[in-house]
C-alpha cells in the first residue's frame, strides 16, 4: 500500500490551484454570491445577516441584513462576474474578489456603507469603511452591530434560551448590583454570560429591551 506523509500531502495540496469562477450572478446574500453556479464568499468584507436587524439606543429598529441584500441584487443580480479565487471557507465555498464592469463589489459595497472591513482576514478595505464612517454612508448612519457581534449575540441567545429560568424567546437579563442599580445585558455583551438572575432578588428576563427599560432598568455599557 502507498502511503505518502503528512509533508507530502500538505505540499501536493498547496500546488493546487483554484479556479477563478466567473459567470452570470446570482445573490445569495449580502456577501455571498453565485458566479457562474459557484458559491463565492466575498474577500474582505462583513454584510449583516439576512436576519439581522437594525437600530437600538433610540433609533427604531429595522432589517438592515435583508435590505443589504437587496441593494446588493439590485445592483449586481444577473450581470456578469469575474472573480479572482484566493482561498476556501470552512463551508467549501470559494473565498475571493469579484468584479463587475472592473470594479471590485466588495470594495463598492463598503465605501457605500453596505457592509464593513472584515480585518479579521484582510485590511485591504480598511480606509474604505473609515471614510464611510465618517461621512455616515449607509449602515453607518443609523444604529449598527457589526455582523460579528450579531453571530455572537445569535449564539448566546440560544445558549441563554437553554436556560430553565428563561422564559421562551426571553433572553434579555435583568441584574439587580449589589448598590440596587437595575441594569439589562443583551446577548453578545461583555457581561452577559456571567450574568445569573436570581428572581428571588426581584431580578427577571426580558424580552426586548422597550419591555426592561419600562420596567425601570438600563441598559450595560457594556
Amino acid at each position: 500500500m502507498l502511503r505518502l506523509s503528512a509533508a507530502l500531502v500538505l505540499s501536493v495540496l498547496a500546488t493546487v490551484t483554484l479556479a477563478d469562477p466567473s459567470g452570470t450572478v446570482r445573490v445569495v446574500d449580502g456577501d455571498t454570491l453565485s458566479v457562474g453556479g459557484v458559491t463565492v464568499r466575498l474577500h474582505g468584507i462583513d454584510a449583516p445577516e439576512t436576519d439581522q436587524f437594525c437600530g437600538g439606543n433610540g433609533a427604531p429598529s429595522w432589517p438592515c441584513g435583508a435590505w443589504v441584500g437587496n441593494e446588493l441584487r439590485a445592483r449586481v443580480q444577473g450581470r456578469h462576474a469575474t472573480c479572482r479565487a484566493i482561498d476556501t471557507d470552512r463551508y467549501g465555498r470559494v473565498v475571493a474578489k469579484c468584479f463587475v464592469d472592473g470594479k471590485d463589489i466588495g470594495q463598492e459595497l463598503v465605501r457605500d456603507g453596505l457592509a464593513f472591513a472584515y480585518r479579521k482576514y484582510s485590511w485591504d478595505y480598511d480606509l474604505d469603511e473609515k471614510s464611510a464612517a465618517v461621512k455616515d454612508r449607509g449602515l453607518h448612519g443609523t444604529g449598527i452591530q457589526s455582523p460579528a457581534a450579531f453571530r455572537r449575540a445569535s449564539r448566546a441567545g440560544l445558549a441563554a434560551a437553554s436556560d430553565p429560568g428563561a422564559p421562551a424567546g426571553c433572553v434579555i437579563k435583568g441584574n439587580i448590583s449589589s448598590k440596587g442599580r437595575r441594569i439589562y445585558h443583551m446577548p453578545g455583551q461583555e457581561w452577559y454570560s456571567r450574568t445569573r438572575i436570581n428572581t428571588a432578588k426581584g431580578e427577571r428576563w426580558f424580552c426586548s429591551e422597550a419591555e426592561a427599560r419600562a420596567a425601570g432598568w438600563r441598559r450595560a455599557a457594556r
